[in-house]
């Protein structure tokens, strides 16, 4: 049976990059998105490119009942999820934490940790050897933002990573026994559009580049080649890791 990759948020930035290296590395593809049709359809055929099946499905993760939809396309139409990219996530507005709205700080958390935990909860429940699943490998697209804190504009954001990371642990302790492995990446700041969206300071990549090691952004394929790393059996023994890729920062 051909592996199947589920990526959220895939329809620009590390999750389009990461659904085209899955399709490369011999993915059929299931690529959520939440308004943007189009630049959608543009990965899937990226992927139909590469060799892979791919499918888009619009959907938005902070509803449990849109993310139950999404794994049923994914089931009819490719087949049952062996790789979760929990991908999608916002920002929210730059703001210090005593002026942040708390529809603000809803949002990002219904998004980036509520999201990712009902996508997670909807793939154990298909890859788990305890409920005749195959077993499988989630991996969650955290930030820097977690262990550095983003204090002055993104502590809600940082806040939410970091129960994205912890969540991790968690559940990579949980589901190892029934054949699931899962891990984190912490990725620095990339050249992707995520400031730019709900507020975000479209300058703040730059900046916090130039306190790097290395001194740039990171590509969006950078990022994406260590998701797909940790979703392959080249990493058959990481579970329940946090793996830092930020540039040094």
């Amino acid at each position: 049976m051909k592996k199947i990759a589920l990526i959220t948020g895939a329809s620009r930035g590390i999750g389009a990059a990461t659904a085209q290296l899955a399709a490369k590395a011999g993915y059929d593809v299931c690529i959520n998105y939440l308004l943007s049709h189009d630049r959608a359809a543009q990965v899937v055929a990226a992927c139909q490119a590469l060799g892979a099946r791919a499918i888009s499905v619009a959907g938005d993760v902070s509803v449990e009942a849109e993310v139950v939809a999404l794994f049923k396309a994914c089931d009819d139409q490719l087949g049952p999820v062996s790789l979760l990219v929990n991908n999608a996530g916002i920002i929210g507005a730059a703001s210090k934490v005593q002026d942040l709205p708390s529809t603000t700080l809803h949002q990002t958390f219904a998004v980036n940790f509520f999201g990712a935990f009902y996508c997670a909860q909807a793939a154990v429940k298909r890859m788990s050897t305890n409920n005749g699943g195959a077993g499988g490998t989630i991996v969650n697209v955290s930030s820097i933002a977690a262990t550095i804190g983003s204090a002055g504009e993104y502590v809600h954001y940082a806040a939410s990573k970091a129960a994205l990371d912890g969540f991790t642990i968690g559940l990579a302790r949980e589901v190892g026994p029934e054949g699931i492995r899962v891990n984190s990446v912490q990725a620095g700041t990339a050249d992707t559009e995520v400031h730019t969206l709900g507020g975000g300071n479209p300058d703040r990549p730059a900046i916090v580049a130039r306190t790097s090691a290395l001194g740039r952004v990171a590509k969006a394929s950078e990022i994406a080649e260590a998701i797909i790393w940790l979703g392959s059996k080249k990493s058959s023994y990481a579970t329940g890791a946090v793996l830092r890729v930020g540039g040094g920062l």
